[in-house]
């Protein structure tokens, strides 16, 4: 059985490194919080995270069966209508595509 000082050295530094590893964002990011580049990156980033599901949506449907792959079409379209019709909101426009999606699947 390890020494208590040892113990107590191991837990000190694992807790030093993990409380550097989570501040370290965020004291990165104060001085950057009036940078155009961030809010680029705010604006952008949600289309992005969309293409990328869609991207990732339509490969695995053809990967999968091609008899998926119109299902996906009409998921990724309800997905964009759904976030240009919701006043851009992500999390309902990509509940409406997969509900869609997984919908599509399991009827036809």
């Amino acid at each position: 059985m390890p020494e208590t000082g040892y113990v107590v050295a191991v837990v000190g530094v694992v807790f030093a490194i993990t409380f550097g590893l989570r501040a370290l964002p965020f004291a990165l990011v104060m001085p950057l919080r009036e940078s155009a580049f961030l809010r680029s990156l705010a604006a952008w980033m949600p289309a992005g995270l969309m293409v990328v599901l869609a991207a990732t949506t339509l490969r695995d449907a053809a990967g999968a069966s091609l008899g998926h792959l119109p299902h996906a079409g009409v998921a990724v379209a309800v997905t964009v209508a759904a976030h240009l019709g919701s006043g851009r909101s992500t999390l309902l426009s990509v509940g409406a595509g997969t509900l869609t999606f997984v919908g599509l699947v399991h009827v036809f």
